[in-house]
């Protein structure tokens, strides 16, 4: 007899009430993000979200403005990609929407984790530099010390 497929497992084990997605994980020696690819495409569990989610599906409000929009397929893909993630950054700070802000460096961290696990560091490496910028520019400057009152 055929053993069944990790999808089919993950499905049934689901259906009978497994619906944990770490548990089925488990269960089915399988990846998280697997399951949750599995489930989401059987409309079983749409809010199940993790690096390797497409940006197709949405997560919050911002989703749409990045949906399908970004790769690391070469260098010259994650500049582009990487110019649309600073395009919107910049259009949120314009209208003080940090939520906004948070989402694009949240589409740049995971574009360049995603480029990096798949061995392709010089279109990570387009991503790293512009999370740098960013993060650099958001230091706080550190406060003066007061002058001391002098007793006269």
């Amino acid at each position: 007899m055929k053993q069944p497929t990790k999808k089919a497992q993950i499905l049934s084990l689901y259906r009978s009430g497994i619906q944990n997605v770490e548990d089925l994980a488990l269960l089915t020696g399988s990846r998280p993000s697997y399951v949750g690819a599995v489930l989401r495409e059987a409309g079983l569990a749409p809010g199940y979200v993790d690096l390797y989610t497409s940006t197709r599906h949405p997560v919050n409000v911002y989703s749409r403005y990045f949906a399908g929009r970004l790769g690391y397929r070469d260098v010259e893909t994650a500049r582009e990609s990487v110019a649309l993630i600073d395009q919107l950054y910049r259009q949120f700070a314009r209208t003080g929407d940090r939520a906004g802000q948070h989402h694009a460096m949240v589409m740049a961290l995971t574009m360049f984790n995603r480029a990096r696990w798949s061995g392709k560091q010089d279109a990570a490496e387009v991503y790293r530099r512009w999370l740098l910028r960013q993060l650099r520019a958001g230091r706080p400057r550190r406060a003066e010390k007061p002058e001391s009152a002098s007793a006269t």
